[in-house]
């Protein structure tokens, strides 16, 4: 077989892809779910051998912790595996111990094979040694699995130590379980219905022309025909819906926000760290594209993002502007959306690199950062103006710690409402929100 037709079928194989964005992952600045977009955008891979292809490469991502445990039981410790020698195991391994439809035989099989295509026959005999040892003694190491999430959930879970600990001393034991448990979940997909193009009802006769599965969402904050879930569907950029600005695919815990800010038509607004754009222009929808919207972002990707969104979704009152997100030439506003950078800690589910990113020194940097942006905003509000503060993290210090701070150095507002949304209670990703009114 000559090495264009190999590659092709190498290329063609969900857990060669899965094995190539692993090894990338290791050397790349980019998140995990970005380089996997760009692998399967040019793979010709079956809905099936995709999602089994997404599934390996988050999965391996998420339990990596647990994964090197179960390496190391086997290994050496003095002759450290290589980095793309041990994602093959975890590879592996993954498949024997977390994917209940795939035989363990047939895992151990397929992944020797892979080590072969990818140039590593001398070390076939390795992996598969280690890999039926484990076989072998299946039944005891689930136990095992299972008891480390009690005995020591960080492992058990794959979470780092000092962030669990954090969470336990700040939700208990039981309510951090619960935390782990979801973070270690496969993200829902969610979609807001775009009232600038549609509504509701004929939003959902077209999914159903389109073979789109979904399911209506509502919590208290949302009300009813505005979020869904997309249980199933063909690739979204491939609907009619989608490219005709139909909807727009959000999680419900980023609807607070905009809701809470309660934007009327003909209003001044800023959105001072706007992209990707699914407040924003959510925003416009709330005002029904009858206000000005100035949406700020330092990153010019990004910041096209919030233009090519605005674009497809009908949005015709944003303004964007490639400047820090207070230094804007509009002087006052009469409210201002500040979706604070944070540690992202309430959506660790769909970041699945981000537990492993984390470091807790850079809470504290973040707090100053997000303590100053509001500092910087206050003087850009109008008389009776109203600030929202959010966040999509679930620590104190970036939240309501935050907020006090604020307040303590500014007696000319008040806070009106704050609410913190907590996975393990409202079943959407964690986010927190406040609503400060200039007197």
């Amino acid at each position: 077989m000559n090495l264009f037709i190999l590659k092709l079928l190498n290329d063609q194989n969900p857990r060669q892809i899965a094995a190539r964005v692993l090894s990338q992952r290791q050397t790349s600045s980019e998140f995990t779910e970005n380089l996997l977009d760009i692998a399967l955008a040019t793979a010709r891979l079956s809905p099936v051998d995709r999602g089994l292809c997404h599934e390996l490469v988050c999965g391996v991502v998420r339990w990596q912790a647990t994964l090197d445990r179960l390496i190391a039981r086997k290994t050496d410790p003095a002759r450290e595996p290589r980095p793309a020698l041990k994602n093959l195991l975890r590879l592996g391994l993954y498949q024997i111990f977390w994917l209940d439809r795939i035989p363990p035989h047939a895992a151990v099989h397929e992944t020797v094979e892979q080590a072969k295509r990818s140039g590593y026959s001398s070390q076939a005999g390795f992996i598969n040694a280690v890999l039926r040892g484990y076989l072998r003694e299946a039944d005891e190491i689930r136990k095992i699995l299972a008891d480390m999430k009690t005995s020591q959930p960080a492992l058990g879970w794959s979470h780092p130590e000092w962030l669990v600990e954090k969470w336990r001393r700040q939700f208990g034991d039981e309510k951090t379980r619960q935390l782990l448990e979801w973070n270690n979940t496969p993200p829902k997909t969610y979609a807001r219905v775009n009232t600038l193009k549609t509504d509701a009802a004929r939003l959902v006769e077209r999914w159903r022309e389109e073979n789109v599965e979904y399911d209506f969402v509502t919590r208290d904050w949302t009300g009813e025909n505005l979020a869904f879930e997309l249980k199933s569907h063909p690739p979204l950029t491939s609907l009619g819906s989608f490219r005709d600005g139909g909807f727009y695919l959000q999680d419900p815990s980023t609807l607070l926000a905009p809701v809470l800010l309660a934007p009327l038509a003909g209003e001044d607004l800023l959105d001072a760290c706007a992209a990707p754009g699914g407040k924003t222009t959510f925003i416009a929808q709330l005002v029904n594209n009858e206000g000005r919207i100035s949406a700020c972002d330092l990153d010019p990707r990004r910041l096209k993002l919030v233009n090519e969104n605005c674009v497809r979704l009908g949005v015709t009152c944003v303004a964007t502007a490639q400047t820090p997100p207070l230094q804007t030439e509009n002087s006052k506003f009469d409210r201002i959306l500040l979706d604070a950078p944070c540690s992202n800690t309430g959506v660790m589910r769909r970041r699945v690199d981000l537990r492993w990113r984390i470091q807790a020194a850079e809470i504290e940097r973040l707090r100053v950062t997000q303590l100053e942006l509001l500092r910087q905003a206050a003087p850009k509000l109008k008389a009776g103006g109203v600030i929202v503060y959010s966040t999509c993290s679930l620590e104190s210090e970036e939240n309501s710690e935050v907020v006090k701070a604020f307040l303590a150095a500014h007696p000319d507002f008040e806070l009106e409402t704050e609410r913190q949304l907590l996975p393990f209670v409202d079943g959407v990703d964690g986010a927190f929100v406040a609503r400060l009114q200039r007197k």
